[in-house]
């Protein structure tokens, strides 16, 4: 995808708990996903990849293909008690893609300074 400068637009994979929260968590997905616009980047939000009707696993595969063709990965609070969010940031370390923990570390990334 273009951006308005004719380049590419990185892509940012928003991870954080889903499992046993209420609405699956949308609304921490939901402001990730308008940090990430805000910021000029593309973002890739799960809740917009798999069916309701779709059992984790099959979720975290879609989940994991997706983070695989992004540029970055974005943590939402709570992650670290998430098993798919430990596990997409383990892929992403591995494949060297650049890891965000906050709003601030987002703008440092999207103006080139991370």
């Amino acid at each position: 995808m273009a951006d308005s400068g004719g380049g590419v637009k990185r892509t940012v994979y928003i991870s954080g708990p889903m499992t046993a929260i209420a609405n699956l968590n949308r609304e921490a997905f939901a402001w990730g996903e308008a940090q990430v616009i805000a910021a000029g980047l593309t973002p890739v939000n799960p809740h917009t990849l798999c069916d309701p009707s779709w059992d984790w696993h099959r979720c975290m595969r879609a989940d994991v293909a997706a983070l695989c063709a992004c540029d970055a990965l974005l943590l939402l609070p709570g992650w670290e008690k998430s098993n798919g969010a430990q596990l997409e940031l383990h892929i992403a370390h591995r494949l060297g893609l650049i890891v965000l923990t906050d709003a601030d570390a987002l703008g440092r990334y999207a103006r080139g300074e991370a």
